[in-house]
């Protein structure tokens, strides 16, 4: 996920891996007669000389003990599928770079930045992958690729162009679980009006793909102010992606669209309007097939909570947004969460709110100034204290399209910053999920219109877990029909910024800000059943080199498996526990090289780094989609998936 500048862009990369480990428990797998007893990652250095730090690479192995006392060490490699800027996927006949998204009527999307020059837009951002359960005996993988950062003439173009994603068909060797590339093509987002910052994004316990919109335009400032970036960026996009700048509508953008794989390999899109309208990072199905967390990403933020009115169906249901209520600091904090209910909604009631053209000012009588009737809230998408009321009968659009804000002016708590990645650890019942910045609104701030939330500031960030308990009421007393609420959140893993002793942050010889030993900036998280483990994905500008952590929440131990290229962002990352036997962790890494000339790089010649990054990778031009290999083959297991 790109970093809104709150400072920085986000530096990070990613990563790519596969574990050929039993998708039940490690228990059934064999080495002759000998079962597994424990798993465990031996980990690798951060990279040091240039070479090292322009690859993704991992020296990391995965140590197997079995029953009869023998122990196996095997070592990882790094494999990549393709990057965003190869020519695989197949457009009206035609190939076209991975990453280049179309338009309404399916063609690519051209860059005329450099006059007479046209050439393909590329996105060098891959984010979520899914790679989904056999369908009608086949493997399909669905990519996002999130934004592009500069165009062709090398202006920022991050915002401006539509988005897209792709379903790659995949080949998988029996024997060694390897994955090739069988064919690449667009998802067709044009019947949902486009797609708007795919984020990351999650596979859902009944096979289809759960993705995201994040950094919502903000339909106030749209509205109010003809010649703000918010206008230039939706009008932008409506021109590229309709053909015209009049189809720009901040309300389209901002939800969850859901991909369904048929069996003749086909994708189809729909997007939820009734999950609600945020910066949505993704969406974490719990066990019930009905509720759901998420990440919502940015400066002063909420955690909503959604509880679906069927299993398997999104299309209508309750939203609820949480109020903080701070019990300790320990290990970057604690608190209590009470849930606050928004409202009720299907997808059609909201769509039609949407096609009826409301506006901003339709919603919300706003002031400048303190008052009578109007409550003073402060959220991520207008950045500023603002003065509202909701207008008499309005309640479910504002509850709907305008979440964050009507969650605010009901008590919910708006102070969280960068929350991202959010996974789920079914057996112990816990929600693991991402600050990626603890500061901004988190600490205390007495100027805020309210300040819930006191904790320490660790700008390198704290990975959470949430306690789910059954039996839970809303801040009304009704009762909220799901076993998996969120009751308590608690510090798991927290961040080593690097200070002096005057609190001022400093960088060792690489450029790094934040412990190269330790998480800085956690982001994606994906949970393995099978391994006990906790995955943990890098978006650090505070490291040169964003890594892949593995934390075994038994027995604490915390290991860096993978390296990322320097300035490049882990993304993508999916911990999948069988797939025909095989296990694999998805992962891909973007906008290799960003952000390296700001940095005080003094261990390696910082111009021969960016030199290099140049010339092997290219800079903020592709990203890279692929998983590490090297796991042994551990038994023959049955197959679960279900076609």
């Amino acid at each position: 996920m790109k970093k809104i500048r709150f400072g920085k862009k986000g530096a990070a990369a990613a990563l790519a891996l596969a574990l050929t480990i039993p998708a039940v428990t490690p228990t059934f797998a064999s080495s002759g007669d000998a079962k597994i007893d424990s798993v465990r990652f031996i980990g690798m250095e951060a990279p040091k000389k240039i070479d090292e730090m322009v690859k993704t690479y991992t020296n990391a192995s995965m140590e197997v003990k079995y029953s009869n006392g023998e122990v196996k060490n095997f070592p990882l490699t790094y494999k990549r599928l393709f990057k965003s800027e190869d020519k695989v996927a197949i457009n009206k006949g035609k190939l076209i770079p991975a990453g280049t998204p179309i338009d309404v009527n399916g063609d690519p999307i051209m860059d005329t930045s450099l006059e007479g020059k046209p050439t393909y837009y590329v996105s060098d951002a891959p984010d979520s992958n899914s790679l989904m359960k056999p369908i009608n005996g086949q493997l399909y993988m669905v990519t996002h690729y999130e934004y592009q950062t500069i165009d062709a003439a090398g202006k920022s173009a991050y915002g401006i162009v539509p988005a897209s994603m792709s379903l790659t068909t995949l080949d998988q060797d029996k024997k060694t679980g390897e994955l090739t590339p069988k064919a690449v093509k667009k998802i067709d987002f044009s019947s949902v009006n486009g797609l708007w910052i795919p984020c990351n994004g999650s596979l859902s316990p009944w096979n289809t793909h759960l993705g995201s919109e994040e950094y919502e335009p903000d339909a106030r400032t749209f509205e109010s102010n003809s010649t703000s970036s918010v206008r230039a960026q939706v009008e932008s996009f409506a021109k590229l992606y309709f053909g015209k700048a009049e189809k720009a509508n901040p309300y389209f953008y901002g939800f969850i669209p859901e991909i369904s794989v048929n069996k003749d390999g086909n994708a189809s899109v729909e997007k939820h309007y009734s999950i609600g309208r945020f910066s949505h990072e993704l969406m974490k199905m719990m066990p019930d097939n009905r509720t759901a967390f998420f990440g919502d990403d940015g400066s002063y933020t909420t955690m909503f909570m959604y509880v679906a009115d069927k299993a398997k169906d999104l299309s209508a249901g309750t939203l609820y947004a949480a109020k903080f209520h701070q019990t300790g600091t320990e290990n970057g904090g604690a608190g209590n969460l009470e849930w606050i209910k928004l409202g009720h909604a299907s997808d059609k009631e909201i769509k039609d709110i949407i096609d009826s053209k409301v506006k901003f000012s339709d919603i919300f009588e706003t002031s400048d100034v303190p008052k009578a009737g109007f409550k003073a809230i402060k959220q991520y998408s207008y950045g500023k204290t603002e003065y509202l009321k909701v207008k008499p009968g309005m309640e479910k659009a504002a509850a709907f399209l305008e979440s964050r804000r009507y969650a605010a002016l009901l008590g919910a708590t708006s102070e969280f910053n960068k929350m991202e990645g959010v996974t789920l650890n079914e057996k112990d019942k816990k929600v693991y999920i991402a600050i990626s910045d603890q500061s901004n609104g988190m600490t205390a701030n007495s100027s805020d219109p309210v300040d819930d939330m006191k904790l320490p500031k660790i700008k390198s960030g704290v990975t959470y877990q949430l306690d789910l308990t059954a039996g839970q009421k809303d801040s009304n007393g009704q009762s909220i029909k799901s076993e998996y609420v969120a009751s308590k959140m608690s510090g798991l893993i927290a961040g080593k910024d690097l200070l002096d002793t005057n609190g001022k942050a400093i960088s060792d010889s690489y450029g790094n800000t934040a412990d190269v030993n330790s998480v800085a900036n956690t982001d994606n998280l994906s949970f393995s059943e099978s391994l006990r483990t906790l995955f943990i994905g890098e978006d650090s500008g505070m490291h040169t080199n964003n890594f892949v952590w593995a934390y075994n929440v038994d027995t604490k131990e915390l290991t860096r498996i993978l390296s990322v290229p320097a300035g490049a962002e882990a993304t993508g990352l999916a911990a999948v526990d069988n797939r025909r036997g095989h296990s694999y962790i998805m992962s891909n890494f973007q906008h290799p090289g960003d952000e390296l000339e700001g940095k005080n790089i003094t261990a390696v010649d910082k111009a021969d780094l960016q030199a290099a990054m140049e010339k092997e990778i290219g800079i903020d031009r592709t990203g890279g989609v692929g998983y590490i290999s090297g796991m042994p083959k551990l038994g023959d297991l049955q197959d679960n998936d279900q076609d």
